[in-house]
C-alpha cells in the first residue's frame, strides 16, 4: 500500500479489472493464443498445408467477417494479421476473440485453451471468467463500487479501524503475486467487527454480540443478523481460524471477493443506519 493510501488520503484502487485490460493482462492472453494457434499454424510455410486452416478460415469468415480471398497464403503473414489486429483492439474486442475461438472446439484444444485463459485472467484479476465454455463475468462495477464506497465512508467518517482492515482485506486479495485469500477473508470480516465495536462503543464485544446490542439502537432485519452471524461463525472465533473450511487450501479468489463485497455492502449499510441515528456523525 502507498503512504498516501495508509493515512487514508487516497482511496486505494480496486484491482479487478471489468472494463479495462491492462498490458500485463493482456500480453498474458495473447501468449495464450500464441501457444495454442498461432505457433502450431506456422508449423508449415502454407495455410494449405496447416492443420488449421479450417479455422484460419472460419476466423476470417466469421468472426472478421471479410472476404476469404484476403487471407494470406503464408503462415508468417496470417500469424502477423492477426497479431496486429490483436494489439489494436480494446478489451472487450479481445474478450470477443476469446469466446469466438472457445466455440471452434473441432478445430483445436479449446478445453486446454479454456484452463489457460481462466489460469490468466485469475491470476491478473479480471473480472471475467469462462463458465460452461463461454465467458461471463464473476463480479460488476456496481460490486467495485461498493467496495470503494466503503473504503470511502469510513475513511470520511473517522473509522480508521475499520478501513484499514478493508484495505488490507482488498491489498491481500488483490496481490498478483502472493495473494493470501485466508487472511483476506479475516480482514474483511475483521473490518465489520471493528465498525460493530465502534457503533457500540465496546471495544472487546465479538460481532455475535455487538449485533445484538446494535439491534437495540436501530433496526437490523432478522434474517440479515443471522446471515452475518453465520459468516462469522465460518470465519474465526477468539482463538482464531475454526473450521477446516478456512484453510489455505479450500480458499478461492472467488471466496476472498464474495467476502469484501459482502462485508463492504453491510459496512455502508451499517453506517446509513448510524448517520440516521445520529450515532456516527460525518
Amino acid at each position: 500500500m502507498r503512504f498516501s493510501e495508509r493515512i487514508g488520503k487516497r482511496i486505494p484502487r480496486v484491482e479487478i479489472q471489468i472494463d479495462s485490460m491492462d498490458n500485463e493482462l493482456k500480453n498474458s492472453l495473447w501468449n495464450v493464443i500464441s501457444i495454442s494457434i498461432i505457433k502450431p499454424l506456422q508449423h508449415r510455410d502454407w495455410k494449405y498445408q496447416s492443420s488449421y486452416e479450417t479455422l484460419i478460415d472460419s476466423i476470417w469468415f466469421s468472426f472478421f467477417k471479410e472476404p476469404l480471398d484476403n487471407i494470406p497464403n503464408h503462415t508468417s503473414k496470417i500469424a502477423s494479421e492477426i497479431r496486429n489486429r490483436y494489439f489494436n483492439w480494446d478489451y472487450l474486442d479481445v474478450y470477443d476473440f476469446l469466446d469466438f475461438l472457445s466455440t471452434m472446439s473441432n478445430e483445436f484444444d479449446t478445453e486446454e485453451f479454456i484452463y489457460s485463459c481462466d489460469s490468466i485472467l485469475k491470476r491478473e484479476l479480471s473480472g471475467y471468467r469462462f463458465v460452461n465454455g463461454k465467458l461471463a463475468p464473476i463480479t460488476s462495477q456496481e460490486e467495485i463500487s461498493e467496495i470503494e464506497r466503503a473504503i470511502n465512508s469510513t475513511s470520511d467518517n473517522g473509522l480508521k479501524g475499520v478501513n484499514i482492515h478493508l484495505t488490507e482485506a482488498l491489498n491481500k486479495l488483490s496481490d498478483k503475486k502472493n495473494p493470501d485469500y485466508r487472511n483476506s477473508i479475516k480482514e474483511s470480516i475483521s473490518a465489520v467487527e471493528s465498525l460493530c465495536q465502534q457503533i457500540t462503543n465496546d471495544p472487546k464485544a465479538e460481532l455475535g454480540k455487538a449485533l445484538k446490542v446494535l439491534k437495540n439502537k436501530f433496526p437490523i432485519h432478522g434474517a440479515l443478523e443471522k446471515g452475518f452471524k453465520s459468516i462469522y461463525g465460518y470465519t474465526s472465533d477468539g482463538d482464531g481460524i475454526r473450521h477446516a473450511m478456512m484453510e489455505e487450501s479450500n480458499l478461492d479468489q472467488e471466496d476472498a471477493l464474495f467476502m469484501v463485497i459482502s462485508c463492504s455492502a453491510f459496512i455502508n449499510y451499517l453506517i446509513a443506519k448510524a448517520i440516521k441515528s445520529e450515532i456516527i456523525i460525518k
